[in-house]
């Protein structure tokens, strides 16, 4: 067998394999004569079928099977031993009357190769790095939430503007009948709010659902319907008071701190705050980690230049899938992934180039911690190491829990190295503003 390789341009290449019949023949040989020991042919007794008979039925398909397998193992084996960094698959060319019937048979196969390239993270214009902090107000209106969380109702006989109401909400028309529990101060609607305002339980109110909460969700929840369903709706309901209720505040003591942090963890009111900054502030990282790897990854797309061998990914797209695409639909499919596919080159080239690669005994390590925040959600917050070590091997012999603890891992790597390598600006900002800034 032989192989060359003729390089077309820098980004393209064909690669020919000249075939003889000395690279195929015993092989086929060998298993023809197998199927002779196994083959019942009427008029034949077992084993005793003419190979004549036996090239005729099954020769060509045999040899094209074996012909097809060397060819892929001996393709592969070239591409590597010549480190040839190839995007897509190997694609056979089209030979017209190819004959198998010659002893020596030529393939050819064209390649789309990658481009070759630099990568700078230090980009020209820095990328903000967005550092959330939690302001006064929020943290107040958290402190606000805590207490009315753990506060404790009680019972009233009419209704005032902070009150909780449990009731039904009727609208024949429209098929609802919804007992639910509505908070007085989360009503947008003025107009609904001074209905319900002096009511006693067993009397109703007729509102409109249109801009009746602060907060669009939560009319759905509240109508027992779905939120595709909400969100057209402009009806009036009439809501049925049962109860009325106060939830009184509750008090910010060694009680409730013990209760929410554990015994003496937290022991004034200022500690409550800083611990609700603190533990907010690191919530918010995840989200400011996660815009500034999209913000480099699309910084690095648009200043890292490079062709690609388009015809050839195309025509790899063409014909790659379960069902074959046309010509135009597989244009249409690679300008679709080009984008991604020019950050897979560039993230491989860092990776590479950095030494970034997830090695086993780390990703192990890595799988033990998020095993460990997992357990302490529910509550068993100090796991001995062998309980980890046991669910952490269950866990690795899982080929799809590898795959995505490996992708979280990577992330990680090249966020850590991002924040080390990257010219980036930091920019301290609220919550509100962060969302205003990178969602807008």
């Amino acid at each position: 067998m032989n192989i060359t390789k003729e390089q077309i341009d820098e980004l393209n290449a064909v690669v020919k394999v000249a075939i003889s019949k000395d690279d195929y023949q015993d092989k086929v040989d060998k298993i023809l004569k197998d199927y002779r020991k196994q083959a019942n042919i009427p008029g034949f007794r077992k084993g005793q079928v003419p190979m004549g008979l036996i090239k005729k039925q099954y020769g060509k398909a045999v040899l094209v099977d074996e012909v097809n397998k060397l060819l892929q193992d001996n393709l592969n084996k070239y591409l590597t031993e010549e480190k040839l960094d190839v995007l897509g698959n190997p694609l056979p060319k089209q030979q017209e009357n190819f004959d198998w019937d010659n002893e020596n048979l030529d393939f050819e196969f064209e390649l789309g190769l990658a481009p070759n390239f630099d990568v700078n993270v230090k980009t020209k214009k820095a990328v903000t790095q967005y550092k959330i902090v939690a302001d006064k107000k929020m943290i107040e209106e958290q402190v606000e939430r805590i207490q009315k969380q753990y506060g404790k109702l009680v019972s009233k006989t009419e209704v005032g503007k902070q009150d909780e109401l449990t009731g039904t909400f009727v609208n024949e028309a429209e098929e609802i009948e919804h007992k639910t529990t509505i908070e007085l101060d989360k009503i947008k609607s003025k107009k609904a709010l001074e209905a319900f305002v002096g009511k006693k339980a067993g009397e109703s109110v007729t509102i409109k659902t249109k801009g009746l909460f602060k907060e669009d969700y939560l009319l759905s929840s509240a109508l027992g319907i779905d939120r595709e369903k909400a969100e057209k709706l402009n009806v009036e309901v009439t809501f049925t008071i049962d109860e009325i209720n106060e939830r009184q505040a509750a008090a910010l003591d060694q009680e409730l701190f013990d209760k929410l942090f554990g015994k003496d963890n937290v022991k004034s009111e200022k500690e409550l705050k800083d611990k609700i900054k603190e533990d907010s502030e690191k919530q918010f990282e995840q989200q400011s980690d996660q815009k500034l790897l999209n913000d480099i990854t699309e910084k690095l797309i648009e200043d890292t230049k490079f062709d690609l061998p388009a015809e050839f990914l195309q025509k790899w797209i063409q014909v790659s899938g379960e069902n074959p695409l046309s010509e135009d639909e597989a244009k249409e499919e690679f300008e679709k992934s080009e984008k991604g596919l020019r950050y897979q080159l560039i993230e491989g080239k860092i990776i590479k180039e950095n030494d970034l690669q997830v090695q086993f005994d780390e990703l192990k390590e890595f799988a033990k911690g998020f095993i460990k925040s997992q357990m302490a959600q529910y509550g068993h917050l100090d796991p001995k190491e062998e309980e980890l070590e046991n669910v952490a091997n269950r866990v690795m012999g899982n080929q799809d829990e590898v795959k995505r603890l490996s992708e979280q891992l990577m992330s990680q790597k090249l966020l850590d190295f991002y924040k080390e390598k990257a010219n980036l600006k930091v920019k301290e900002v609220t919550y509100d503003n962060f969302v205003k800034e990178a969602y807008s």
